[in-house]
């Protein structure tokens, strides 16, 4: 069983001969005491391209010590990381497969190969204040074998490494003066194995483009960016089925696909059509398990406040076995999806375009004018859609209409945010008003694909001799719903089409 601790640390170096200073009258009580002194042993993992690394990723087998095992560390903001642990096990090179589910998204299929060996003599020092350990500072003396790039070899250095641990941040910057007194810096390496790649002349990390700040460019790669570090971000949470880890993750594809039609004039269309094409096949498969947590969710809550005389027959039963059924199926599926070719090459080439972006004459621009324009292109397509909407019959026309304008409000929402850092308060309004349409439009389409599932259940229901009242009377009351969301659109709509809503744009 994988355990995830939360780790705050600092490292620091110092020319040879320097000392770890004397932390006498520390403040608010704070004593640092000698501790004992332990040897460790660690081999660190990585592609042969050290995609890992890149990512500010480390992964690593270690004996000794009192946290023996296999260590996935991954970045969780300044200082701070999350460490993965899973006991050492019986194999010294095969990963255990808590960890390999964590790092497939980078990974993509190449199998992780030793890349560096530490070991390290670590004098461990603890701060107190008459209670529980509140830091460690261990003074290490390291040696390094490094067994990849131009220049593979040892190398050795010593480094301080201060850890919190019940202690306030403050007191790391206490610490951090004395240090910095007695003649130790922060090291430039993010860790001991950035050190020792970094001695083998090699220094991985994760091209990004740097257009001019503020640009038409830089405004749109800054938000692909964010979009494609929240689907990797997600993609393990998905694996290890977490809750709402997939409507996240479709979230994020779905957002830079709208983000690719929205800089259309930013971003060369040739390349961000194919990409958003594969972005739209990874949302349907994403949404096989989405739409199946919605609709059992949905269902579940339909019947629940049913008065117990309407509910004839083994309706939960029934539900619950549907429901294990779709889910199982979907999430096979999309397991394997996830674990192909076509998505790893998805990934490939959405870090492609963050360290090349395929930008047009454009995107040079000042930001203003082309994202103001892009907004707007967006605004027209759903008063276009809403249009034909307000003019379609009731029945399955209108159902589809108003789809198109809940689809169309979701593309100016996501224009809305990706606009927002060059536009301002016009954008995040119109984004406001976009979602509250989003949200009306989205309960209409829920009843749309709830009835789907409802019929589908009464039909099964009456072959197998049971009982399809319950499930008709369900089907009743998602109608009622739906037309309740009719008679509020034309309301609503008025309300978002209001040309004062544009005002500032």
């Amino acid at each position: 069983m994988a355990e995830v601790v939360r780790e705050v640390e600092r490292k620091y170096v110092a020319p040879d001969g320097v000392g770890v200073p004397d932390f006498a009258g520390m403040p608010d009580g704070v004593r640092v005491e000698v501790g004992e002194t332990v040897e460790l042993d660690a081999m660190y993992f990585d592609t042969p391209g050290l995609a890992l690394a890149a990512r500010g990723i480390t992964l690593r087998r270690r004996t000794g010590g009192a946290d023996a095992g296999w260590h996935l560390k991954l970045p969780a903001g300044v200082d701070t990381r999350d460490e993965v642990r899973v006991p050492l096990g019986a194999s010294e090179r095969v990963l255990p497969a808590e960890l390999a589910v964590r790092i497939r998204a980078y990974t993509r299929g190449t199998e992780p190969v030793p890349v560096v060996r530490l070991r390290t003599v670590r004098e461990v020092r603890v701060a107190r204040a008459g209670g529980p350990t509140l830091a460690e500072i261990a003074r290490d003396a390291v040696t390094a074998d490094v067994f990849v790039g131009p220049r593979p070899g040892s190398t050795s250095w010593s480094e301080v490494e201060v850890e919190l641990v019940d202690g306030e941040p403050a007191l790391l910057d206490a610490l951090d003066r004395r240090l910095a007194k007695g003649g130790w810096r922060r090291s430039a390496a993010p860790s001991k194995l950035g050190h020792a790649l970094a001695e083998a002349g090699l220094r991985p990390e994760r091209r990004v483009a740097k257009p001019r700040a503020d640009s038409a460019g830089a405004v749109a790669l800054d938000y692909v960016r964010e979009q494609v570090d929240t689907l990797l971000a997600y993609d393990p949470l998905v694996r290890l089925d977490e809750p709402d880890s997939v409507h996240r993750m479709r979230v994020a594809t779905r957002r830079l696909r709208s983000a690719f039609r929205v800089f259309a004039r930013v971003l060369d269309e040739r390349v961000t059509g194919i990409l958003g094409a594969e972005l739209k096949w990874l949302a349907a498969e994403l949404g096989r398990v989405r739409d199946q947590e919605v609709l059992a969710e949905r269902l579940r809550e339909r019947i629940a406040a049913l008065p117990a005389e309407a509910v004839l027959g083994p309706v939960e039963a029934r539900l619950t076995a549907w429901d294990a059924r779709g889910r199982t199926e979907a999430r096979v599926r999309v397991l394997a999806e996830l674990d192909g070719a076509r998505y790893f090459a998805l990934l490939d080439a959405l870090d492609a375009l963050i360290a090349r972006p395929p930008f047009t004459v454009k995107a040079s621009q000042p930001a203003r004018r082309p994202v103001t324009a892009a907004l707007l292109r967006s605004d027209r397509r759903i008063s276009r859609r809403a249009r034909v909407a307000l003019r379609s019959p009731t029945g399955r026309a209108r159902d589809t209409a108003l789809h198109e304008v809940r689809k169309a409000a979701k593309r100016v929402r996501y224009a809305g945010e990706a606009t927002r850092p060059a536009l301002g308060k016009p954008a995040k309004r119109l984004t406001k008003r976009a979602k509250g349409l989003q949200s009306l439009l989205g309960t209409h389409q829920d009843s749309v694909q709830t009835r789907k599932a409802l019929r589908r259940l009464a039909i099964a229901a009456h072959g197998a001799g049971e009982s399809s009242f319950t499930w008709g009377l369900l089907y009743g009351q998602e109608i009622a719903l739906a037309r309740r969301v009719e008679a509020e659109f034309p309301a609503q709509w008025a309300d978002f089409a209001r040309p004062r809503l544009r005002r500032g744009l």
